[in-house]
């Protein structure tokens, strides 16, 4: 009675074995039986061999891999009655009515179809005499929990699917490849992304990269004469001084009528009116290959768990449902609601309903819309007449983050382009003290959206005394009419100091806002800092790398993650990279931890294990150190394994931002300059620091920072990731 079974169906979608990896482990934690499907719904039909027992060595060291471990086939006998006849036999023999599938819409339809006959599916195999009256008794109900796996990001019932930030990685890193060799030739590049009946990745990586153009089934075209359109923005675009073009073309593209736009029509029209040859690029199944990100592996394993727990608590009553997150919380919905919602979509691009469509894709879909349109202009909207124009600036403070210039672009074109006059400071504090600041252009930014590190520059300076006064006297010097500070507990710090100056200090009555930038995640009210995302792909990608020669040497690696007092990074790096313990200065290091860590490990070692994973956050213990720790582990192996550190240092703070933290930069930026526009009206112009709650943007008061924050450990009082520690124990457990 206590046996689960689980199976991938559909097309892949990297992630798939990070969520196959949590089912089997959590169900064994929970004292299930765990069967694993080989093959999807084919081997649920042919049962035999593809139906095996597994066991916590089964899901070991799939956690970095793409695609799936258990295959997936798109079977036509499961759409047929004798076909799903089989299945419900085959589950039956190995005393299984409980059933996890990780597939998309199709996939998930057919589960419920299944789960619908499942009554008259027993009475069948009674008449016939191919199960026994004891085995229908004891499984008179099939209970299926749905997890979302597709890269295309489209069924309603979470805010992502699973695999769909691994191909957006894969498509944002090609494009950026592709743009720095059309940037050196000045020429025009289509690129075809996957996408039939949704647009996300096509829109999603047009924004993270900058292109100029972008061409989506949600929303066509709103013109017959699109051709000319697109052309004349591309030519204007290199009259601004832009070196190359790159247009974006979702594979289920089509026009205001409905007829397909193939990236073959795209390349011709170009070639005809820009008189140059155009270079067409199809991405094709890249997309889907290579190993998931750390958001997907993250995302999938919280999937995953939440998968299992619910499954054993269904009632004969309940709805199958889907496990999705939103808000970054795990949410459920019922099946066959998510794949009403899903077919809606696509329902109303066949009517040519475009708006609907756009409507049902979500607000966050539209908003991206919106930010795109605004960004590829190739110069901004002229100031109405009569229209104020505000002088706001733009600044980093703090570490440096990746995503940090991608905001300050959307920034700066956001404030342009509503016809005010955009600021920016270099480096830091220190700048606005020194008074380095300049205008910027709509050019100015150009190319920022995919660089990593500062453009602007910046540093850990926090203006005390006499800096207070030079920064007064720059503001009024400038003329500034509201700041955007884009940076980590510095930046926060810096700007508290300043709105609690206000009395002191007139200058300082102007509206501020802090954008949360940092990998260390420790800033309060937002539960994503920009940063933090790109960090942990490069520490995933590294982890991935050191695993490999420790496996094949017997070894415990030791790695140090950056974050101070902060152990987010630690914990969901653990749980992308399969550590099986996390150090945190949040729960401290022990003797006896450090006792009981060394007893599993030899345990382990001596009973077949080839490598062992922990993961220390830098500031974790002050005595206890990474390499105190890795010494006394040598020392008290005895030979049982060897011992390697690695400290990853700045590797975590370097490259490009991923999609994501390129994505949410903008929606910050945007978000905070509409705000800094609004306040800027007010007779007490506020100082805040941004969050978003309940999935809506929210400014605090940065008066509040003090309340809201352990101030000696800069960190937040809540820190909702904690809430994945359990999480974390039972993926790292020693065999149940």
């Amino acid at each position: 009675m206590n046996r689960i079974a689980v199976l991938t169906s559909g097309g892949d979608a990297q992630g798939m074995n990070a969520a196959v990896r949590a089912i089997v482990r959590t169900a064994l934690s929970h004292q299930l039986e765990v069967f694993a499907i080989r093959e999807g719904y084919q081997g649920l039909i042919d049962g035999g061999k593809r139906i095996v027992k597994a066991d916590w060595d089964f899901v070991g060291g799939i956690l970095q891999k793409g695609g799936t471990i258990l295959g997936s086939a798109r079977s036509a006998e499961m759409r047929t009655f004798e076909g799903r006849l089989k299945a419900a036999k085959n589950l039956l023999i190995n005393g299984i009515d409980k059933l996890v599938i990780v597939g998309g819409d199709g996939s998930l339809t057919g589960a419920h179809i299944f789960r619908q006959e499942w009554s008259k599916l027993l009475a069948t195999l009674l008449e016939r005499g191919e199960i026994t009256a004891e085995i229908a008794e004891k499984h008179p109900h099939l209970y299926i929990i749905g997890l979302i796996g597709s890269i295309d990001n489209d069924m309603f019932g979470t805010d992502m699917t699973i695999g769909a930030d691994s191909a957006l990685v894969r498509i944002t890193d090609a494009i950026d490849a592709i743009g720095s060799t059309a940037t050196s030739h000045q020429r025009t590049f289509v690129v075809e992304v996957m996408g039939r009946a949704c647009g996300y990745l096509a829109l999603m990586s047009a924004l993270a990269t900058g292109a100029d153009w972008v061409l989506v089934p949600e929303s066509p075209p709103d013109t017959d004469d699109w051709e000319g359109k697109m052309c004349k923005l591309l030519k204007r675009g290199r009259e601004a001084g832009r070196r190359d073009s790159i247009v974006v073309v979702a594979e289920g593209a089509i026009d205001r009528n409905g007829n397909p736009i193939s990236v073959t029509y795209v390349k011709e029209v170009l070639e005809k009116n820009l008189g140059e040859d155009v270079r067409l690029t199809v991405l094709g199944h890249v997309q889907r290959g290579g190993s998931p990100s750390a958001f997907d592996r993250v995302m999938a394993t919280r999937l995953g768990y939440a998968a299992v727990n619910e499954i054993i608590k269904l009632k004969p009553e309940d709805k199958s449902i889907v496990v999705g997150v939103h808000d970054n919380k795990v949410i459920l919905t019922p099946l066959m609601e998510s794949v009403r919602r899903t077919k809606a979509v696509a329902e109303a691009i066949k009517n040519k309903n475009y708006e609907l469509a756009l409507k049902i894709r979500g607000g966050s879909f539209k908003e991206a819309w919106n930010n795109f349109h605004t960004m590829v202009r190739s110069m901004p909207h002229a100031p109405a007449p009569g229209q104020k124009r505000l002088r706001l600036a733009v600044m980093h403070a703090g570490a440096p983050a990746p995503g940090m210039n991608t905001a300050v672009r959307a920034a700066v074109r956001i404030g342009l382009d509503k016809g005010h006059i955009m600021i920016g400071i270099q480096n830091g504090f220190v700048g606005l003290i020194e008074g380095k600041i300049e205008e910027f252009g709509w050019m100015s930014v150009n190319g920022w959206s995919s660089s990593g590190g500062s453009e602007l520059g910046t540093n850990r300076k926090i203006p005390h005394g006499s800096d207070l006064y030079a920064i007064a006297r720059n503001f009024e010097k400038f003329q500034i009419d509201g700041l955007l500070i884009i940076g980590g507990w510095t930046a926060y710090e810096s700007a508290y100091i300043i709105s609690n100056e206000r009395n002191n200090f007139p200058a300082f009555k102007i509206p501020i806002v802090c954008l949360p930038a940092s990998i260390n995640n420790n800033l309060p009210g937002a539960d994503l800092s920009i940063g933090a995302d790109t960090a942990l792909n490069n520490i995933a990608v590294a982890v991935d790398k050191i695993k490999q020669s420790g496996y094949a040497s017997r070894r415990c690696l030791v790695v140090e993650l950056m974050g101070r007092y902060c152990g987010y990074l630690t914990l969901m790096a653990g749980l992308a990279a399969g550590a099986e313990r996390v150090y945190l200065h949040e729960e401290g290091i022990t003797l006896k931890d450090l006792q009981q860590d060394l007893d599993n490990l030899i345990k382990g070692f001596k009973t077949g294990k080839r490598l062992g994973l922990l993961m220390r956050s830098e500031r974790a213990n002050k005595t206890y150190t990474t390499h105190f720790v890795s010494r006394l582990f040598e020392e008290e192996a005895h030979g049982a394994f060897e011992v390697k550190q690695a400290i990853l240092g700045h590797l975590q703070q370097g490259g490009n931002p991923s999609p994501f933290d390129r994505i949410q930069a903008t929606r910050y930026a945007t978000t905070c300059i509409n705000f800094l526009i609004t306040e800027a009206e007010s007779k007490i112009p506020q100082a805040t620091f941004m969050g978003i709650e309940n999935a809506k943007f929210r400014f605090y008061d940065l008066r509040d920072l003090p309340r809201l924050t352990e101030w000696e450990f800069q960190r937040p009082l809540e820190q909702w990731w904690m809430n994945l520690r359990p999480i974390a124990r039972i993926m790292a457990q020693n065999k149940p």
